[in-house]
């Protein structure tokens, strides 16, 4: 479901993008925001998972200790279980083993691109019954990633940091590029 929500933002969002853009721009803009998503995915998920390292660290084990732990997803070593709770444990296992893939980051700054471009556009979504603006609903799904990705909320493996960081990263190319639409070099 998620590469198809995925793909149908893509088709629905960045289509109008693309025509106003050209190809070459918007392809740029893309991967611009899918690689800017990665990255500031990465650096959150290196921020949280050193944090949590720390406390084996801490509790006396050595590297190795540490990764053949995280491998197994499991341990009974009495240096961890008095340190760390089970919730603790479990996120640094999922930050260690899953691996991040997909386009969502990019997708994310397509939306944002498009609320900038056409802020009134009225969207009709299936789940909410009235049409709403860009405007709001853009922000609304950001704020409601933030809120997922800073919470014990979330549901599935959404990597909330990509999306966030695809629509910071489309935010800022949208932004300069209309900044400086009419400008000449």
């Amino acid at each position: 479901m998620h590469l198809i929500f995925n793909m149908y933002a893509l088709w629905a969002f960045g289509t109008p993008l693309e025509q106003m853009w050209g190809t070459k721009k918007f392809v740029f803009f893309y991967f611009s925001a899918g690689i800017g998503a990665g990255l500031i995915y990465t650096l959150v998920n290196y921020y949280q998972f050193n944090g949590l390292y720390e406390i084996f660290a801490n509790a006396g084990l050595n590297h190795n200790e540490i990764i053949s732990i995280l491998e197994a997803g499991k341990t009974n070593d009495s240096r961890i279980t008095g340190m760390i709770t089970q919730d603790q444990f479990n996120q640094i296992v999922s930050l260690f083993n899953t691996p991040a893939v997909g386009a969502s980051g990019a997708i994310y700054g397509v939306l944002v691109a498009f609320g900038i471009a056409f802020p009134n556009a009225k969207l009709a979504l299936i789940f909410f019954p009235v049409p709403i603006a860009a405007k709001y609903f853009i922000p609304i799904i950001i704020l409601s990633d933030l809120f997922f990705g800073l919470t014990k909320y979330s549901i599935g493996n959404v990597a909330h940091f990509a999306h966030i960081g695809g629509a910071i990263i489309g935010f800022l190319i949208a932004w300069y590029w209309k900044k400086n639409q009419f400008k000449i070099m």
